[in-house]
């Protein structure tokens, strides 16, 4: 790291801390407030928002791994995320605002009972600990590797420290409305800073855009749509289109955001507003990867650092980043990391109080004491992050097993069941609370059994799943 970049990293620190005052200097009088912002924020700054929650470290780095190795095809995943936003929008949210809802396991007490919506809380907050956990190991992993040229232990646990004392700064007193505005903060920050490799990865090809497309499309690399491989078209209509529709609707990091419009109609709007704003925002990384790929023009280069495998962005920055740059792509990492980091905290929060801590006591407590839990358990649930991205940290260390796939793919466990529930509250009549709770466990259980003994693309095994979950939820006839 050279002097102009602990600058540019400096200035970006400074922003933060001085956005992180302002926009916390409001004090918050009731948990209403401080996890739905009173339903007052605008759309511009919710569609921001969902953008950045849905982007993360791993998603910095992933995406253009993708389009190096194979193709455009995981473009189809995000076209799948424009019809679940429909199916969002006209479906889920108008449950959500019909019942006032502060999460959107609400529902699930107003449609069976308030142990329905505990199960599905739980359900919730183990996943989200753990996948959001591992997320945070990977963003640690890429910054320490880019600060401190190593991947000791201090030096990552320095990194998580640093992504959640930041996290915690934007959402400990400001609560969610302070979280949004940062979240567009970060959102603008990753984008510029992928715009700049983009143009700069360009440049450095000497080859014009005739000849950089020919070279391309011999190699098959701008194919988007196919019926083969992990994103064909099948799995888009199918297992891909429901973790979409898991993701933006039953997965409270994300639809937090939208339950803080000013009503139904601009919630809906936002879901499907950030759906297709998300597009362009993907087609850079994923053309920062075809970029690499015409840059190195071989996938047999050795990508690794200090023994740890590393993706072909990180082995670019690693090696070829020049002076000046490296500041602004670390900067674009940490804006990823965070975006992702300072949603799951208040998410976690408002679930735990709304949804378990107030159905766990008879008595009525005050708001003041509420709002003290809220606080209190934001800091709570970031300590478990940071203790679980030390798990992950040993975890990728003694075992083969890919830590990447496990942090993308431990919420379908969760998801599985999730979706099999609310299918069943929402298109039947059918189920309780019993059938509830058997239906989360069976979907768990389900995409476990599937991932060990049976070799299915991923999208299947959610769908199959999730349609196991539905019956059993519907195995009973109903209050």
């Amino acid at each position: 790291m050279a002097i102009i970049d602990f600058l540019v990293i400096a200035i970006y620190f400074g922003v933060l801390f001085l956005s992180s005052i302002y926009l916390s200097r409001k004090k918050i009088t009731n948990t209403k407030e401080y996890f739905l912002s009173s339903n007052s924020m605008p759309i511009f700054a919710v569609v921001l928002s969902v953008i950045a929650t849905s982007q993360s470290a791993a998603t910095f780095l992933g995406i253009p791994e993708f389009s190096y190795k194979l193709n455009l095809t995981f473009l189809g995943f995000f076209l799948s995320g424009i019809i679940a936003s429909f199916i969002i929008a006209y479906f889920l949210i108008p449950k959500f605002y019909t019942f006032g809802s502060m999460t959107v396991y609400d529902y699930l007490e107003k449609r069976y009972s308030k142990k329905s919506k505990r199960y599905a809380s739980y359900m919730f907050l183990i996943g989200r600990v753990i996948a959001s956990g591992a997320r945070l190991y990977i963003a640690a992993l890429a910054i320490s590797m880019i600060l401190f040229l190593d991947i000791s232990f201090f030096h990552v646990l320095l990194s998580s420290s640093i992504i959640l004392l930041i996290a915690i700064g934007f959402t400990y007193k400001g609560g969610v409305k302070s979280v949004i505005y940062s979240d567009s903060i970060q959102a603008f920050t990753y984008i510029c800073v992928a715009i700049i490799i983009m143009i700069y990865l360009y440049n450095s090809l000497n080859l014009d855009f005739s000849e950089a497309i020919a070279i391309l499309d011999a190699n098959s690399k701008l194919e988007i749509f196919s019926f083969e491989g992990t994103f064909n078209v099948y799995a888009l209509l199918s297992g891909w289109l429901l973790l979409n529709i898991a993701a933006f609707g039953l997965d409270q990091d994300m639809t937090q955001r939208i339950l803080t419009c000013k009503n139904q109609k601009e919630a809906q709007k936002s879901i499907i507003y950030s759906s297709l704003f998300t597009i362009p925002v993907v087609l850079i990384f994923l053309v920062i990867g075809l970029e690499l790929y015409l840059f190195y023009n071989s996938s047999t280069i050795s990508k690794s650092f200090n023994g740890e495998k590393v993706t072909i962005m990180m082995y670019y920055i690693l090696n070829e980043m020049p002076d000046g740059l490296r500041g602004f792509v670390t900067i674009g990492a940490i804006a990823a990391a965070l975006s992702s980091t300072n949603s799951v905290l208040g998410a976690m929060s408002s679930v735990y109080v709304n949804d378990i801590y107030k159905n766990s006591i008879k008595s009525v407590v005050d708001e003041t004491k509420l709002l003290y839990i809220s606080k209190k358990s934001v800091l709570v649930f970031a300590f478990l992050l940071l203790i679980m991205s030390l798990v992950a940290y040993y975890y990728q260390k003694y075992t083969d097993i890919s830590l990447v796939s496990l942090a993308l793919g431990v919420m379908s466990f969760a998801y599985s069941g999730l979706l099999g529930v609310y299918a069943g509250a929402i298109l039947t009549s059918r189920g309780d609370e019993r059938s509830v709770l058997a239906a989360l466990i069976f979907g768990f259980l389900s995409v476990a059994i599937m991932k060990i003994f049976f070799d299915l693309n991923f999208a299947y095994t959610l769908f199959i799943a999730s349609l196991l979950s539905f019956l059993v939820t519907i195995s009973t006839k109903g209050r």
